[in-house]
């Protein structure tokens, strides 16, 4: 009986100890995984492991190369019909590629595709050598540099394809942090994110971003791949009203890192709540200075606010209710040689007024006499408030997010003329 109840006990120990061990092994089994799930608009970390470990990016790193890309088209130092000169290193980078040849051209717009979909490695080399002055090493110093303003602080790039190097990584944060930078700074451009093939030569490249096909709402970002890295994926999926990125990296194969992601984000829709947005009465605020129309689209409805300066230049215009629907008219184009920032975009007006208070106190005396604009915005369906500084030169406009920048505040700064495009 004795035996009996002591092989017993040690059968139940045995089972216990085994399992704990075993889940134990298969946490660590993997060292290459790393996860982060944020809601976008609050930054708010839903769900994370091994966020902050430094991992092979692998062609994430594209998605830098392609922020760097779309900052130039941004700023015009390039448009979307540049051709850009293939060189002889270039088109001997390893697969995945088109198979450029050296000498021939590509365009800007071609590049984007490719990099977006074929995720080529000869193309993102063109890029790099184009926009770094003939040197990819001087284009991977601006990508690292440029991570570290948009708070990539544990992140190292050493050229603009994700190719194996040393002393290249990231982690699953700083890749979210890029993502949404992305959809941030350049809104005009992430739509490419969301092409599922690119045509080039009479050849059809599919994107290698599966989510966009088998998981609801998702419209970006990129996969990326190495031996070293496993199966990386950074996504954008948006329900309800809700907009989550998500980061998977080490996946054993591309089909379990999907299955990886679509769990993590689907469970992570499920508990967060729609957003509700609330329009708040005007007689909560103080009376706002005239109104400004200054432009509106099928997909926008901008409301501008002058904050409280000095007599505005021009005759102040009849205010205009929050309760409008009807579209207004273009009838406003600011001169290309002037500036705006955007210091962000809010569910609640109360919120966008305290942010432009903030930022007027941050960046100091760049801001001091500027009128801050509030527009009424609608971005997939959800009205949200955006706060913008216009009327700046470019000094201003660049000292301006500096200033926010280092104060850890969210900034992009852009010409008048193209922000009356993405308005």
């Amino acid at each position: 009986m004795k035996i009996s109840l002591v092989y017993h006990v040690f059968i139940v120990f045995v089972v216990f100890f085994g399992l704990h061990f075993s889940a134990i092994s298969n946490a660590s089994a993997n060292p290459r995984y790393a996860s982060i799930i944020l809601e976008e608009s609050s930054g708010k970390i839903l769900f994370s492991r091994n966020a902050d470990k430094q991992l092979r990016p692998a062609s994430l790193t594209k998605i830098m190369t392609l922020y760097l890309m779309f900052e130039a088209l941004q700023q015009k130092k390039v448009t979307m019909d540049t051709r850009m000169k293939v060189s002889r290193v270039a088109a001997s980078r390893s697969p995945s590629k088109l198979y450029l040849k050296s000498g021939h051209t590509i365009t800007v717009k071609n590049a984007i595709l490719a990099l977006v979909t074929k995720s080529a490695n000869d193309v993102a080399t063109v890029v790099a050598e184009h926009l770094g002055g003939g040197s990819e090493r001087e284009f991977a110093r601006k990508m690292t540099r440029k991570a570290k303003s948009l708070g990539m602080s544990r992140t190292i790039f050493r050229n603009a394809s994700g190719l194996p190097h040393s002393s290249q990584y990231s982690t699953a944060r700083d890749m979210a942090r890029l993502g949404m930078a992305v959809r941030r700074d350049f809104p005009q451009y992430f739509h490419y994110f969301s092409r599922t093939q690119f045509n080039w030569n009479g050849r059809k490249f599919k994107n290698h971003n599966r989510l966009l096909k088998i998981f609801r709402g998702t419209d970006g970002i990129k996969t990326g791949y190495t031996n070293a890295a496993g199966f990386n994926l950074v996504a954008t999926a948006e329900r309800n009203g809700v907009r989550l990125i998500g980061v998977v990296f080490g996946g054993k194969t591309g089909r379990s890192r999907d299955k990886h992601m679509v769990s993590i984000l689907d469970k992570q829709f499920k508990r967060v709540k729609p957003i509700q947005v609330k329009r708040l009465p005007t007689t909560s605020l103080p009376a706002p200075r005239p109104i400004e129309i200054l432009q509106a689209t099928a997909k926008s409805v901008p409301v501008p606010v002058r904050a409280p300066v000095s007599a505005p230049s021009r005759p102040a215009k009849a205010p205009l209710s929050l309760a409008t629907t009807t579209l207004l008219p273009r009838i406003l184009d600011a001169p290309p040689q002037q500036w705006s920032i955007q210091v962000g975009s809010f569910s609640r007006r109360i919120s966008a007024h305290k942010a432009a208070i903030s930022a007027r106190r941050t960046a100091g005396t760049v801001l001091t006499r500027r009128p801050a604009q509030l527009s009424l915005v609608v971005q997939g369906q959800i009205p949200l408030w955006r706060v913008q500084f216009r009327k700046l030169d470019e000094g201003e406009a660049r000292a301006a997010c500096a200033a926010l920048f280092s104060a850890g505040s969210a900034c992009i700064a852009l010409p008048d003329d193209i922000l009356a495009e993405t308005s």
